[in-house]
């Protein structure tokens, strides 16, 4: 499988991004529950488990007879530790969603008993993303180079620059995969992973970089392509902390000089769906709110012009991948048809976009996919990289999360509704999930639901 964007590490819990996860959650790290491919959260390592009335205590039912790959057996005690290290040592923004856990405790070797300092809604799904991975005790001396997990593979090899070699997990305690070994190979331009697919180097493009280039696997008798949706929002982050951000009119100004429907149809090929706030359709509280900032570049110059910001250069600092590459060229040119100068800085990715972007915030503009699912919390947190400071945003999220299930949706509504308004940021569209493939590969996952890639489901239909 071609990816493009490599893991600069294996250890999701010190290292930041979506390529991590995408390699190893769901192949080598489980957690207790999961998500499915229509989003509902389903038991994974826990058989099962029961909420309490008041909305504060879960109790999960582990199964027996599971296996890491170290050989230990996963127990209560496992799990207890995994959900504690996540409140102690993860170094990441992302554990933010596990403070709401008081006490992690083990009933019985198979049981486990979470009580949480108030009700949470988010929490349990929060528990399918990489905070909710189950560790060995005895597996986390070397993470970022020897993970150890209970899924249905294990690391065979890495080559740095090149590649990441999966085996099948010989012990897993679930349905064997398919497949004996897994390659996902990483590539440094997406002409070069084209290139590799149509010469039979690669039997998958996991992720489409320039659908332009779709019309190269047009031969139906030798490839497919595959379209689902995802979670993943491409953000025109704007540096909330400093001028001329800071500044609600400047950020307004941006978002009518965009014409988003040019813009997925110039850097996409028109594959990309229009949102307008952070929220993917598979989310319960999303609404289609693209009508609140119509393109208007007239209005945009007024704008600009009663900010005093007419004319001002702005540092935008840029992943170096095709698709936040080329989103980037065509907002510079509609942001210079308005009269506000962007000088794209390409960022290698990801140890400079993260180390300049995301943890320092040393940037006024940047283009990123947020692949995380059911992330508005971001924006709730003025210490993120968006610099987003805005306490009524923040009481909207958390009475969603505290209140009565009945009551998240709206609240959550709300609170997207009030983030786009106030042009926290602007979102260019969602990235779909597209993929080519091999004719003979069947069972890719058609949406991407997660943050890890489901090879559980990969197999040759037929001989290649």
């Amino acid at each position: 499988m071609g990816l493009i964007a490599e893991p600069a590490s294996l250890d999701f819990t010190t290292t930041d991004g979506a390529a991590v996860p995408q390699a190893t959650l769901g192949s080598i790290y489980e957690g207790l529950v999961r998500v499915d491919q229509q989003g509902r959260i389903q038991p994974l390592l826990a058989e099962r488990y029961e909420r309490s009335d008041d909305g504060r205590t879960y109790t999960f039912h582990l199964r027996k007879g599971v296996k890491f790959t170290n050989g230990a057996e996963f127990t209560a005690d496992d799990a207890v530790f995994s959900i504690d290290r996540v409140k102690k040592d993860w170094k990441l923004k992302t554990a933010r969603q596990m403070d709401v856990v008081g006490k992690a405790e083990k009933t019985d070797d198979h049981t486990v008993k979470v009580t949480l300092d108030r009700p949470s809604n988010g929490w349990l799904y929060a528990m399918t993303t990489r905070i909710g991975a189950m560790f060995s005790r005895t597996g986390v001396s070397d993470l970022a180079a020897h993970p150890v997990g209970t899924g249905p593979f294990k690391l065979a090899e890495r080559r740095r620059g090149d590649r990441i070699v999966l085996d099948r997990n010989a012990s897993y305690w679930g349905s064997a995969p398919a497949l004996s070994k897994v390659t996902l190979k990483y590539f440094k331009d997406a002409g070069a992973m084209n290139n590799a697919m149509l010469t039979g180097g690669i039997d998958v493009v996991g992720t489409v970089q320039a659908p332009e280039s779709l019309s190269r696997f047009s031969d139906t008798n030798r490839f497919q392509v595959i379209e689902g949706s995802s979670t993943g929002e491409v953000v025109l982050s704007m540096n909330n902390s400093r001028e001329p951000f800071k500044d609600k009119r400047v950020r307004q100004a941006v978002r009518y000089a965009i014409d988003h429907k040019a813009l997925v149809a110039t850097s996409r090929a028109g594959h990309g769906k229009l949102i307008g706030t952070m929220a993917s359709p598979t989310d319960p509280w999303y609404e289609d709110l693209t009508g609140r900032y119509p393109y208007d570049p007239d209005k945009a110059r007024k704008l600009l012009k009663d900010a005093g910001a007419e004319g001002r250069t702005v540092k935008f600092r840029v992943p170096n991948m095709p698709y936040a590459m080329s989103a980037a060229q065509v907002v510079a040119s509609q942001l210079g048809q308005v009269g506000l100068k962007a000088e794209i800085e390409p960022l290698e990715f990801p140890a400079r976009w993260l180390s300049e972007v995301y943890n320092k915030a040393d940037y006024d503009l940047s283009v990123i996919a947020h692949t995380e699912p059911r992330d508005l919390w971001t924006f709730a947190d003025p210490g993120y990289y968006f610099r987003y400071d805005n306490p009524e945003y923040a009481k909207l999220l958390k009475e969603g999360d505290s209140g009565k299930p009945e009551d998240e949706t709206a609240r959550y509504r709300d609170a997207a509704r009030l983030l786009s308004d106030d042009a926290a940021a602007d979102w260019l569209y969602l990235m779909p999930n597209l993929m080519v493939a091999d004719k003979a590969v069947a069972g890719l996952p058609v949406n991407q639901v997660g943050e890890g890639f489901d090879l559980t489901g990969v197999h040759w239909a037929k001989k290649k």
